[in-house]
């Protein structure tokens, strides 16, 4: 789980659940958009702190040192959801 860091102002950083909210608002806010549109909706709307936190996440999975910041932020975004998404599958 996430929830408990807090990025340099002291604001807490996005949590998955959180996470799920925002992409689910993003998608009724724009219901033309494909899936990875929507991730991108969702990475502008986050601040600067949240935008490196979600692209080091997503470097930390995919086991990389060095990435795009904003590109691997939308691919973090939208890896959650489609992975929490085939969970519910199940």
């Amino acid at each position: 789980m996430m929830g408990a860091h807090t990025d340099r102002q002291g604001a807490p950083l996005v949590t998955v659940e959180e996470l799920v909210v925002e992409f689910a608002l993003a998608r009724l806010d724009n219901p033309g958009l494909d899936l990875e549109e929507i991730a991108v909706v969702v990475v502008r709307r986050v601040g600067p702190d949240q935008v490196v936190e979600f692209a080091a996440r997503n470097l930390a999975v995919r086991g990389e040192l060095r990435g795009g910041a904003f590109e691997s932020a939308v691919e973090y975004v939208l890896r959650t959801v489609l992975t929490l998404r085939d969970d519910v599958g199940d």
